[in-house]
């Protein structure tokens, strides 16, 4: 197989980010913001067998001094080479759009000359030269960020690849902090807590007597049942989506008992039907 080098470079505002991310999410090995004049070097990674390296993505932009003046050679030297495939993909994007970008965001254009029509209209002009080398032109005004990548990954996924959605079911204590990367939330401290019966407190929710203490309950079994027929209705929308991880997030009082029951109870419901899921305990131990 011949090793893929992809470099995104286009218009600031334009998506490259969300590029970046979506070559990383097909398993592209991803350096952004590359030196152009260490190209060469990152080049022969290729060469050793050591690295693993098959495919990358660099990312490049205007905000890297002398890519203008050294990209041309350096992209001459790699389509030279008949041991590599080079694709050069330039994303833009219509003016409106890239001022109404960065007006949403409220950051400043890297060219940073007069106002941010002004400068989307320099860069365009100074990348001009790049982007009548590029391969592939992607015009992202009327993209979002999941046509996007739906449009990367059909045009550069390798081939047979199954896009696996991660999913990560951690529970935790409401009383240490909720966890920052939670995608879903499910709070079930409405559930009756063995922290108050005494033989059950000094155990966990992975021990066999809160199991069945919750077991017992009917509004355990019921919701579990529930959050399990409302996975199963989000994942496949999740996976259509691209979103690479999904973190379920199983809250309790202290983080011991019920929620770590509970995400016990759902990892094993996600693993048998299928899907890649791991179970934390973030708070069991505290």
């Amino acid at each position: 197989m011949i090793p893929q080098l992809v470099i995104i470079t286009g218009l600031s505002g334009s998506g490259m980010s969300a590029a970046m991310n979506a070559f990383e999410d097909m398993g592209y090995f991803c350096v952004d913001n590359l030196p152009v004049q260490l190209i060469p070097s990152f080049v022969h990674l290729f060469e050793m067998k050591e690295s693993g390296i098959h495919r990358a993505a660099l990312g490049v932009n205007i905000r890297e001094g002398e890519f203008l003046n050294n990209f041309p050679q350096v992209y001459a030297q790699l389509r030279a080479r008949g041991d590599i495939e080079t694709t050069v993909v330039f994303l833009e994007a219509v003016d409106a759009v890239l001022q109404r970008r960065y007006s949403e965001t409220r950051r400043p254009h890297p060219l940073g000359e007069g106002s941010v029509l002004e400068a989307v209209v320099a860069e365009r002009l100074k990348l001009q030269p790049i982007r009548d080398v590029a391969d592939v032109v992607i015009d992202t005004s009327d993209h979002t960020v999941h046509t996007l990548r739906a449009w990367l990954k059909n045009r550069f996924a390798p081939e047979n690849a199954e896009q696996q959605t991660e999913i990560t079911v951690v529970s935790f204590g409401f009383k240490h902090g909720v966890p920052l990367d939670v995608d879903l939330l499910f709070d079930v401290r409405f559930l009756p807590n063995p922290h108050f019966v005494p033989e059950l407190k000094e155990l966990t929710g992975n021990d066999a007597p809160v199991i069945e203490f919750l077991d017992k309950t009917p509004e355990a079994h019921e919701t579990i049942d529930r959050f399990n027929g409302l996975l199963d209705y989000l994942m496949p929308m999740y996976q259509r989506e691209g979103k690479s991880y999904v973190t379920v997030g199983i809250g309790c009082t202290g983080g011991k008992h019920r929620s770590v029951a509970v995400a016990n109870a759902l990892g094993k419901h996600l693993n048998r039907e299928g899907y890649h899921a791991r179970v934390m305990h973030r708070d069991v131990k505290k």
